[in-house]
């Protein structure tokens, strides 16, 4: 089939095709920008995922004749009329060689920005692609989806981070939150864009995709990493009479490492106590690893607090200089059920007052990880804010009365930082400070990307 939908000239929304007669006369260029507005749900952004997009879709002679027709073809069966804009899409194929004329500024991956600050920048280099830029509006808004997971990810990371320092060892933080959300996206781009996101913050993942997406567009070879685990087919098909059948074979088929086991299949709590806790315990001891257990069932705070505790009885327990017990280091525990930031914090306080450290757990996350968001989690938006028409140059804006909340921002803007804070300010009011906006594409070129490495940096910094 090909890659049917990678063409340029369809991929927007379709009331676009009709805007290049619906601007000024005499636009010559279009400035837009995007932002997460104000009232988002987390307070600034981990801006990802842009040069994924850039490569894949805008990057070289993205336009062809096979495509112009393609999608001629295609809107006259759409609209019914001959709406597109064949002459934009050849002019560009002709004097380009297919190449896009655009501009397209932003904030270095992995940079935290407060909301309301811009995070990119697009404006056309040719007078006559002055309709392109907003064309692009459709595609490039989907930086959305990577940012907010990478968004979310980060403010999953705060919390554990927090409550390893308070009752355990930080140091732990990179493996605390695995990525389990393959099976719940939509697509498997969606799980390399979301995975890939989640790695910015942390180090697990079983969403193979995300690796991938890393390797390809990112520069790192392998960015995340995982264990032997059970599901509850590899154990369920024992059958319940040979549950400590199954078990034991997870501890001699995986002899050392990490090595988890879902272990609520039938009775979870006979499980920790009378199974891994009881018969198998010298086993687990003996190995040169660690056992993760996974209760995937029940209420998960009273549940993990309970595992802890039988686990504790039968394993033991030490108290660290923090106050807090920790169980013996062959043993630990993951909870991969029902896991979003409020769960998170949920479970992360029943422990801390029950007197467990964070340091016995981990947890998985799917869909409240890589699905339980949308657009409107951080507020994203790209609006126009400067013309071109004729040798003037005009602010763009809107001001809805109707809702204070979608007022937009005005003319060229920068983002600088002042006093250690980062603001959009117009460029003609701080022609002197410099951006943090930085070119990433130009003319059908992607330019000064960043590599993974990089990527996790600014995220871990904060800047």
């Amino acid at each position: 089939m090909g890659d049917w939908l990678n063409n340029i000239c369809w991929l927007t929304d379709s009331y676009k095709v009709s805007h290049f007669k619906q601007y000024p006369p005499g636009t010559r260029r279009v400035y837009s920008y995007f932002e997460s507005r104000s009232g988002s749900t987390y307070p600034a952004v981990c801006f990802f995922g842009l040069r994924y997009f850039l490569e894949r879709y805008l990057a070289g002679a993205v336009v062809t004749s096979e495509k112009i027709d393609a999608a001629e073809s295609l809107f006259r069966q759409h609209f019914g009329s001959d709406v597109f804009h064949r002459a934009g899409w050849q002019h560009i194929l002709d004097k380009y060689d297919g190449r896009l004329p655009i501009t397209i500024k932003a904030v270095p991956e992995g940079t935290i920005v407060p909301e309301s600050n811009v995070l990119m920048t697009v404006e056309n280099t040719d007078d006559e692609a002055y309709w392109l830029t907003n064309w692009l509006e459709t595609l490039l808004v989907q930086v959305w989806y990577p940012s907010t997971v990478a968004t979310q990810s980060r403010a999953m990371k705060q919390v554990l981070l927090r409550s390893l320092c308070e009752t355990g060892d930080p140091t732990l933080i990179d493996f605390k939150l695995h990525d389990f959300g393959f099976r719940g996206v939509t697509c498997p781009e969606q799980a390399a864009l979301g995975g890939a996101a989640h790695l910015v913050n942390f180090q697990g993942t079983d969403t193979i995709p995300g690796l991938l997406l890393a390797r390809e567009f990112y520069g790192c070879d392998m960015v995340g990493f995982s264990i032997p685990a059970a599901e509850h087919s590899t154990i369920t098909s024992w059958g319940e009479e040979r549950e400590l059948d199954a078990m034991r074979n997870m501890l001699t088929q995986y002899p050392t490492g990490l090595v988890a086991c879902v272990s609520d299949s039938f009775d979870l709590f006979r499980a920790c106590s009378e199974y891994w806790g009881g018969v198998l315990k010298d086993a687990v001891l003996a190995r040169e690893g660690v056992l993760v257990v996974r209760p995937d069932s029940g209420d998960p705070p009273a549940i993990v607090v309970e595992v802890l505790r039988r686990l504790g009885e039968s394993f033991g327990t030490t108290t660290n200089t923090l106050g807090f017990r920790v169980l013996h280091p062959k043993v630990r525990v993951i909870q991969g059920d029902g896991i979003d930031f409020a769960m998170l914090c949920r479970i992360l306080s029943a422990m801390k007052e029950s007197g467990w450290s964070a340091d016995n757990i981990a947890f998985g996350s799917g869909g409240g990880l890589l699905q339980k968001l949308n657009r409107d989690t951080q507020r994203f938006a790209f609006k126009c804010s400067s013309v071109v028409v004729g040798d003037q140059e005009r602010d763009v804006f809107k001001r809805p009365v109707t809702d204070g909340g979608k007022k937009s921002k005005a003319g060229r803007l920068k983002l600088i930082r002042v006093d250690g804070s980062l603001q959009t300010v117009r460029e003609s009011d701080e022609p002197n400070s410099p951006s943090l906006l930085q070119t990433v594409f130009e003319n059908g070129r992607v330019v000064g990307a960043s590599d993974f490495a990089e990527i996790r940096r600014r995220a871990a910094e904060g800047q």
